[in-house]
């Protein structure tokens, strides 16, 4: 005979309940305990640690097991859950690390970490100040101050957290749209072909962006590049005179401020001048939305009012002409009609924390819905985003922990931080421009990053390159040079993974060859973001590259 299972009244399991969430009014015992839990996870990761940039080393992860997991039955306790979190930790890059060199993944600052659990735990919505108090002013406050870094006015420009640096250039679209159809695209659809024009190298989320809001990845139209990676102004002037002349609709023009591959910088004072021209000069009663991708380019506006020529931090020479020139064409954002930055790159903050803004604030009524249209929202507060902004729901700590770097560093701060990396890069670039059969691919970029290709120790670098870039019959060459580079790349990220390296990146286009679009020049990517990046992690680049050409021979 079997026991019937013991029957307990739900209220003895909700006040068990209870104590798994932080308490809602004082009580020193139970907020004691939730800072012990959380000082006790930490305390599990730290151990984690080690000389790899990695928590824990490389893992192997079991998918096909994953995919057999079901929902549990029964409660599990808050200490057992927090030990399993930490497993899931390991193998999870160190983004501080100086001997990590991948893409632009930054270590977050104490205070955004901070603001970051603040949201957490009283989950403000941003929706409105109804739900999210002075989170919302947060959120105002960092767009003034944004606003005032741009450039632009103030009082006059407009802006909001969203969901990453996709999420800006999709609102840089939609406003675009709206504006070309007078409004009438949000209630009506798109009815006819427009046109959103970006450069061939910008970021892969114009396709996203062109899928996702009907326009079509067949109407956005890629710009070829120069060799430093910007749009071509000829071949866009070309472009936009063909498509005027023939009544073509171009909704929008993507200046990149900052390529995620090679900090490739757009000439966006050049293309505002050629809009501002062409629209005259077609007499055009909606001219083409410019909107900046200035996610990572953005930092450098701190630099727009240093005293170069005094230079009180002391920086190299070499230091301040990058900046310098990298500013050339950055400063230029105050002229972009709307752009997008990202704090969780070069602001140092957790992801996600990603800012759109517009140069005229009153540009968003054109994406606006009636207040009635949310009859359950809305009932009191000044301050509701939730009219014009695609999410219902946005968390309160990414404004948060954007002002908090903001307060935190201000412009002496992030002037540190960026002239640093991008010190960092002009050393490394140094110390592989003095090895023949290493070429560095972009030399006249002067961001964090740094591409290079490495070629078998008895070829010339240089020469080897420029037949690969112009000579078509060197193509079979050029994709044998490009497995070579893989097999380097493969070579050293699994030493890494041991602890014994640098971690680096690695894209699959560089650049097109001059000769054909379908043939592509692959390469090795150091993005340094650290703080912690120092001359032996540069060395340890170097000497990871030597000692690898040595072990491959795939050519």
């Amino acid at each position: 005979m079997t026991e019937k299972p013991q029957l307990k009244h739900y209220g003895e399991i909700l006040e068990q309940l209870k104590t798994y969430f932080p308490v809602p009014v004082s009580n020193p015992i139970m907020d004691g305990y939730f800072v012990h839990t959380i000082s006790n996870f930490l305390d599990y990761v730290d151990k984690l640690k080690s000389t790899a940039p990695l928590l824990g080393g490389q893992q192997k992860i079991h998918y096909e097991l994953s995919f057999k997991e079901r929902f549990p039955e029964k409660m599990s306790s808050v200490e057992q859950v927090i030990k399993l979190l930490v497993n899931y930790c390991q193998g999870t890059m160190i983004c501080a690390h100086p001997n990590t060199q991948v893409n632009v993944i930054p270590p977050s600052t104490i205070p955004s970490i901070t603001a970051t659990i603040a949201g957490a735990i009283y989950n403000p919505n941003i929706i409105s100040d109804e739900y999210s108090a002075y989170f919302a002013e947060a959120e105002i406050q960092s767009i003034a101050m944004l606003s005032d870094l741009i450039g632009y006015d103030p009082e006059l420009a407009g802006g909001f957290f969203t969901f990453g640096g996709t999420g800006t250039i999709l609102y840089g679209c939609k406003l675009a749209i709206e504006k070309l159809f007078e409004g009438k695209a949000m209630k009506e659809g798109i009815r006819e072909d427009i046109k959103i024009v970006a450069s061939e190298l910008s970021h892969y989320s114009r396709l996203n962006v062109a899928g996702w809001l009907g326009v079509g990845t067949d109407n956005l139209i890629a710009i070829p590049t120069t060799s430093d990676n910007q749009m071509s102004l000829i071949a866009l002037e070309e472009y936009l005179r063909r498509a005027f002349e023939s009544g073509e609709k171009v909704a929008a023009i993507l200046a990149t401020l900052g390529t995620t591959d090679a900090f490739g910088l757009d000439d966006l004072a050049g293309i505002v001048t050629l809009r501002n021209n062409l629209a005259k000069e077609f007499n055009l009663k909606h001219p083409p939305h410019i909107h900046a991708d200035a996610v990572i380019g953005w930092a450098w506006l701190v630099f727009k009012d240093y005293d170069f020529a005094n230079n009180p931090l002391c920086f190299e020479a070499q230091t301040l002409q990058a900046i310098q020139l990298s500013l050339k064409y950055i400063s230029s954002l105050n002229l972009a009609d709307s752009l997008g930055i990202d704090f969780h790159k070069t602001g140092y903050a957790p992801y996600i924390c990603s800012a759109f803004l517009t140069k005229n604030r009153n540009d968003l009524s054109l994406i606006s819905r009636k207040p009635q249209q949310m009859p359950y929202l809305y009932q009191w507060g000044q301050y509701h985003p939730g009219i014009y902004t695609l999410e219902s729901s946005r968390q309160g700590s990414t404004a948060l922990a954007a002002l908090a770097n903001i307060r935190l560093l201000g412009k002496e701060g992030y002037r540190v931080l960026i002239g640093h990396i991008v010190a960092m890069a002009q050393i490394l670039r140094r110390k592989l421009e003095n090895y023949s059969f290493i070429q560095v691919l972009n030399a006249n970029n002067y961001g964090p990053v740094t591409l290079f290709r490495v070629y078998p120790k008895n070829i010339n670098a240089l020469e080897e390159f420029q037949r690969e870039l112009k000579d078509p019959g060197y193509q079979k060459q050029l994709l044998e040079y490009n497995r070579y580079n893989r097999c380097l790349f493969d070579c050293i990220h699994e030493r890494t993974m041991r602890g014994q390296g640098v971690l680096l990146s690695w894209t699959d286009l560089y650049q097109h060859t001059d000769y054909s679009k379908n043939t592509s020049i692959s390469a090795f990517k150091s993005f340094i973001i650290s703080p912690w990046t120092d001359l032996k992690a540069l060395d340890l680049v170097v000497e990871q590259i030597v000692l690898g050409c040595q072990e491959v021979c795939c050519v």
